[in-house]
C-alpha cells in the first residue's frame, strides 16, 4: 500500500495526544458501538463522512503508528464492533497492523454480540484511491533507498519533468494521451478493488471532474460522501453520510490543463499554477525546482522512470 512518508512523531507528543484523544484514552468513547477506520489520510476523510450509529474513533494513520501506540490500538481493536481498512500488508513497519491481521482479531469475536444489533463483528476494505484522469502527467515516486524522499514545493512528480531529467523528453500532452493515461489509471484502480475485495468507487471516475479529485490521490468531498454511503450499506449500518462542513484534503490543488478539460469536455477554466495552503505556486517554478532537485537525487529519476514506464509510454505516444 503506497502511503505518505513515515512520521517519527512520538506517541507521547502532547499535541498528538490531544488530536487523537480518544485513541489514547484521554476522552471516553461515546456510548455507542465503536468503529475504526485504518489507513492513510484518506481513511480519516472517510471516517468523517460515515453515519453515526457507530462512534468512529479518530485513529493515527498507519504510517504514523509506533510500537508505543500498540497498547492503545489493541484496546480499541478489542472493543471495536466495526473495522474498516485500506489494504495494508502484514507487519507493516514491523507492527501487526496489516488489514488481514486486524480483521482476524475482530473476526474471532464474531457472534459475541458486540456489533450493532448483535449481528457480530463487521469489516470492510476500502481502496486506496488514486486517479490520473485529470492529472495524467502527475505521479508519486517512492525511491527504495528512501521512500519518504519528496521533491520541494509540492510532493508530486510531473512525468514530463522527470523524463526531461532522464534525458528522454516527452511531447506535450494531447487529448489522446490524456484519455489513454486516464484509462490506465481506471484499470489500475478497478484492479486494486477486485484484488482486495474492496467496496468499489472506481465507477465515479468514469466521468472525471475536478470536484472529484484535487490531486491524483486527494479526492474531493463528493467521493467521501458516496463512499461513506456505500460502506454503510455494505456493513448494514443505518443513517445517512454526514454532511461535511469543510472541504477535505484541501491543502493542495494541482494545475488544471486545457488539454485535460478538452479531453473530458469539462466546463472549467484552465490554471497554470498549484495552490498550496491557499497560495498560488506557478507550475514553471515547480518545474525548475524539481529539475534542480532531480540533479541532486538521480536515484529518484531512475525509480520514477521504472515505476511509471507504462504511463511514460502512453505520454510518449501522443
Amino acid at each position: 500500500m503506497p502511503l505518505h512518508p513515515h512520521s517519527m512523531l512520538p506517541a507521547a507528543d502532547p499535541g498528538r495526544r490531544t488530536h487523537f484523544a480518544e485513541f489514547y484514552g484521554a476522552v471516553p468513547a461515546a456510548d455507542r458501538p465503536i468503529g475504526l477506520v485504518m489507513g492513510n489520510c484518506q481513511a480519516e476523510s472517510l471516517r468523517l463522512a460515515l453515519p453515526h450509529p457507530v462512534a468512529w474513533v479518530r485513529t493515527p494513520p498507519v504510517h504514523e503508528l509506533t510500537a508505543g501506540d500498540m497498547p492503545h490500538l489493541d484496546r480499541l481493536v478489542e472493543a471495536a464492533s466495526v473495522l474498516i481498512s485500506q489494504p495494508v500488508r502484514d507487519d507493516y513497519h514491523g507492527l501487526p497492523i496489516g488489514t488481514r491481521q486486524l480483521f482476524a482479531r475482530v473476526g474471532a469475536r464474531r457472534g459475541a454480540g458486540v456489533a450493532p444489533g448483535g449481528a457480530g463483528s463487521l469489516t470492510a476494505v476500502v481502496p486506496v484511491i488514486r486517479s490520473a484522469a485529470l492529472y495524467p502527467a502527475h505521479a508519486l515516486v517512492r525511491p527504495p533507498s528512501e521512500p519518504s524522499l519528496a521533491p520541494p514545493l509540492v510532493p508530486y512528480h510531473d512525468l514530463h519533468v522527470l523524463a526531461e531529467a532522464a534525458g528522454q523528453p516527452l511531447p506535450p500532452l494531447t487529448v489522446r494521451s490524456t484519455r489513454a493515461v486516464g484509462s490506465l489509471s481506471q484499470r489500475e484502480l478497478r484492479s486494486r478493488e477486485q484484488r482486495h475485495g474492496a467496496v468499489p468507487v472506481s465507477d465515479l471516475f468514469e466521468h472525471p471532474s475536478f470536484d472529484l479529485m484535487r490531486t491524483i490521490n486527494h479526492p474531493g468531498n463528493p467521493v467521501w460522501t458516496e463512499l461513506a454511503a456505500r460502506v454503510a450499506a455494505h456493513l448494514g449500518l443505518d443513517g445517512d453520510p454526514v454532511e461535511l462542513e469543510r472541504p477535505l484534503l484541501n491543502r493542495i490543488h494541482a494545475p488544471r490543463s486545457a488539454v485535460v478539460i478538452e479531453a473530458w469536455e469539462l466546463a472549467t477554466p484552465a490554471t497554470d499554477h498549484w495552490t498550496v495552503d491557499g497560495e498560488q505556486v506557478p507550475d514553471d517554478e515547480v518545474r525548475r525546482a524539481h529539475l534542480t532537485w532531480y540533479g541532486e537525487h538521480p536515484e529518484v529519476v531512475a525509480a520514477g522512470v521504472s515505476r511509471h514506464a507504462e504511463a511514460l509510454s502512453l505520454l510518449a505516444d501522443a
